[in-house]
């Protein structure tokens, strides 16, 4: 009986609003641009969207779980799976969508959160087993298939050749704010990542004389 009416009173409940979400979203967007990490308070966001804080706790029950869906709304609408038959297209398809998330929305948040997350474990671990983990899957894919293709030497995925692009970017946005927009991917590519990835691999050494 209890379980029945449990099911029934589900069923007769309103559905959430996916527009909604999207304006709290927009709103904790906000509100963390003005006044960071430590003074973003449900309550300043349900005011910037104009709703109730009961409206955002019945689909966030904390800060940071809100905070993991501003991540990963930003990166699921702008992250891409590609698949051109060039390991370059596909590189620069994925650095240019990488620079579209760090100069948007996305790139707001984590500029806000990178202080705190040593301080917020959970945060942490929630944001390299969301957004980190889904670019690194990514990017992971485009190097298998270019290996499957011939185009460069099977296991690159894990080597510093394959990190030097991401992380000039990330580098490039957070310490020296360069505008990423433009061809700025693509000269990432042809200056470092491809030169790394497609040298040939070095001699071993001579063996010493008998």
């Amino acid at each position: 009986m209890t379980g029945d009416h449990g099911e029934r009173g589900r069923r007769r409940g309103r559905p959430q609003d996916p527009a909604l979400a999207d304006v709290i979203r927009a709103a904790t967007v906000k509100v963390l641009a003005d006044v960071g990490y430590r003074g973003l308070t449900m309550d300043e966001v349900a005011l910037v969207a104009g709703v109730s804080k009961a409206t955002i706790y019945r689909r966030w029950p904390s800060k940071v779980d809100l905070l993991v869906s501003v991540m990963d709304s930003a990166s699921d609408a702008t992250l891409v799976e590609v698949d051109t038959g060039s390991l370059r297209e596909d590189l620069v398809a994925l650095l240019g969508a990488m620079s579209d998330i760090l100069s948007g929305p996305g790139g707001g948040v984590s500029r806000a959160l990178i202080g705190v997350l040593d301080a917020e474990p959970a945060l942490a671990q929630a944001y390299r087993q969301g957004p980190l983990a889904r670019w690194e899957a990514a990017f992971r894919l485009a190097f298998r298939r270019a290996a499957e293709r011939g185009e460069i030497a099977h296991g690159l995925e894990d080597s510093l050749a394959a990190a030097s692009g991401p992380g000039i970017m990330v580098q490039a946005w957070l310490f020296l704010g360069q505008d990423l927009q433009g061809g700025f991917p693509a000269q990432v590519v042809d200056e470092v990542m491809l030169p790394l990835l497609t040298r040939p691999a070095a001699a071993p050494p001579p063996r010493p004389a008998p």
